[in-house]
């Protein structure tokens, strides 16, 4: 009596393991999918600009000197700069460096101080790109030393990557369904999506300078002198979208 309980138990733990495998392998199972990528794109005409404008003074003996140059320059510079900006639309000038340092020459191991250099840099944010030209001559006019970047962008950029997105996205599930149709299957839901957005100038940016001496008229007197010429070209915005499906 007692063998035959033994038995009894063991075959019972023997079933119960089996049972708990059988479970683990079947949730196992991989559901079959599809897999598609797609994208959208628009070119657009840029309403919003950035320059990075700076002032940059030396002086040999005194930091000073260089100092107090600099802020003078700087005062008129981004004076003028915001009487040619409109804030109301959103337009701002804000500083993004400002550096004062000795600068050394070097004689194989021997160091001298050679002068002492003052940058200040700031940002045109600007809607009226219409005035760029204009803006960069004034300020190099005035003393401005170096004109380090100028970048393009749209306001509604927001706006405009979700419409692409979500033309993107049927586009992937059109593309799906085609799949899974020539197969033949059918989709049975999302099983994963990955999207983003991206942005870039299609067109480099031009700088022109129009000489007056090059441009005269019918007289052969010299027009009064154009401003820089700026050609912003276009932004392209790209969405893109991986998607995978569930088929049965």
């Amino acid at each position: 009596m007692k063998k035959f309980l033994l038995l009894t138990v063991a075959s019972a733990l023997v079933l119960g393991c089996m049972s708990t495998q059988a479970i683990t392998t079947n949730t196992g199972i991989e559901r079959g999918y599809i897999a598609v990528s797609t994208t959208a794109n628009a070119e657009l005409a840029p309403d919003v600009a950035e320059v990075s404008i700076a002032v940059q003074t030396y002086d040999n003996k005194s930091m000073q000197k260089a100092t107090i140059q600099n802020k003078e320059i700087s005062e008129k510079v981004i004076a003028e700069l915001k009487a040619m900006i409109n804030t109301a639309n959103g337009d701002f000038i804000k500083t993004t460096d400002y550096n004062a340092s000795p600068l050394y020459s070097y004689s194989g191991s021997k160091r001298s101080l050679d002068k002492y250099q003052v940058s200040n840099s700031v940002i045109v944010h600007t809607k009226s790109i219409d005035k760029l030209g204009a803006m960069i001559d004034k300020a190099i006019a005035l003393g401005a030393t170096n004109v380090n970047s100028l970048t393009f962008s749209v306001s509604n950029y927001e706006n405009e990557c979700n419409n692409l997105l979500g033309i993107a996205s049927k586009r992937a599930r059109y593309r799906a369904d085609a799949v899974a149709k020539a197969v033949p299957t059918s989709i049975t839901g999302i099983r994963s999506m990955d999207v983003s957005c991206s942005a870039n100038n299609a067109v480099r940016t031009q700088y022109r300078m129009m000489k007056s001496n090059m441009m005269m008229d019918a007289g052969g007197a010299a027009p009064e002198a154009a401003s820089t010429s700026i050609e912003s070209g276009v932004v392209k915005i790209y969405a893109n979208v991986n998607a995978s499906y569930f088929v049965k």
